[in-house]
């Protein structure tokens, strides 16, 4: 599991971008590749080791989290989990010099300054690559109301957007992010990412950023439609859905079942439609193709996923996160409750900072 925070002087509240004066701190605090740079310097991504039970998952967040907190804190910063920093502006979008990134910069131009956002990107192992496009198949009709339950961005320059993920439509922005079309097989993927590549539409098969893709650097289902959540229960919860999406989508495929032929139009709309209300309206409702109340929707997936949750021994400790989120609200529904009290920005980033160091 990776998860992307921002770097915030807790007096300021802006972003800062001091990537380079905090990673060495945190590298000093993790194993390995734990942590790492992202495309801007006001960014710090984590990553976990593999783990099998959400228990693990949970474990190894907090461990992350605490210990990216303290590095950060040395430097008088704190972390940020939110898909978009409420008053992001100027001073905390400045490229990362690292020659990938500048490479992006230089590529993607305005597009590639204005990505001040940030994500959750589950990694599922599937080792059969040919199962693994086959189970693609199954599960990214399911991706809006995953999208829905992790929405953490409605604030962007200092306005509400209206969006509860505006990160979603950010992120939208490149040329290949979104939600990937049905493949035949393995080797119709192959062949897109070939003409990809062959006619400079991306110079690497990881500029794929669609919001599920099998992975360029190991054998897994990356799911990225997620924004980065701000309270660690919902973390869990986007491995605990994820991990259940893949696996069903894996058990049908071995059956033999044809994934459903869901339009690429109602899929696009099915994700805007997440990211502009998370759970505050109706979703789309992936198998009849028709809009359903957000906690109606939420039941379908739960239930679309049962057999794969019960065989992990993971369906009551998913289904009491979701009602979780269900009760209290989405990050961005609770950050706007929280600027209905004063009015202030600045509150909402507090309330952030507070929410993510609770890990």
């Amino acid at each position: 599991m990776e998860e992307e925070f921002g770097l915030v002087d807790p007096l300021t509240r802006e972003l800062r971008p001091d990537i380079h004066e905090v990673l060495p701190d945190a590298e000093s605090l993790v194993r390995g590749d734990e942590v790492s740079t992202e495309l801007q310097q006001s960014q710090i991504e984590i990553g976990t080791p593999v783990c099998r039970t959400l228990s693990e998952v949970r474990d190894e967040l907090r461990r992350l989290r605490s210990r990216v907190a303290a590095a950060a804190d040395a430097h008088g910063l704190a972390v940020l989990a939110a898909g978009s920093h409420p008053k992001a502006n100027g001073p905390g979008r400045q490229i990362t010099d690292k020659s990938t990134y500048e490479e992006l910069g230089q590529r993607y131009a305005h597009l590639a300054d204005e990505q001040l956002v940030f994500g959750c990107h589950v990694h599922v192992g599937v080792l059969d690559r040919e199962l693994a496009i086959a189970a693609m198949g199954h599960l990214r009709p399911w991706l809006a109301p995953l999208l829905a339950l992790t929405v953490s961005s409605p604030y962007w320059d200092g306005t509400d957007t209206g969006y509860a993920s505006y990160r979603t439509e950010v992120f939208g922005r490149w040329p290949t992010a979104g939600p990937p079309e049905l493949f035949r097989d393995r080797r119709e993927f192959d062949d897109v990412v070939a003409q990809l590549l062959a006619t400079g539409s991306i110079d690497d098969p990881a500029r794929i950023y669609w919001d599920v893709r099998p992975s360029a650097r190991f054998e897994t289902l990356e799911l990225r439609v997620a924004d980065v959540c701000t309270s660690l229960d919902d973390a869990v919860l986007v491995a605990g859905l994820a991990g259940a999406l893949v696996r069903t989508g894996v058990r049908l495929a071995e059956t033999g079942r044809p994934p459903s032929a869901v339009r690429p139009e109602v899929m696009r709309a099915a994700r805007w439609r997440a990211a502009r209300y998370g759970l505050s309206a109706d979703l789309i409702d992936p198998e009849a193709r028709r809009s359903a109340p957000a906690g109606e929707v939420i039941a379908r997936l739960l239930d679309f996923l049962g057999v794969a949750l019960d065989e992990w021994g993971e369906r009551e400790h998913v289904t009491q996160l979701t009602e979780r989120v269900l009760a209290r609200g989405t990050s961005a529904q609770r950050q706007r409750d929280v600027y209905a009290r004063r009015g202030s920005l600045d509150d909402v980033v507090d309330w952030i900072l507070a929410e993510t160091a609770r890990a």
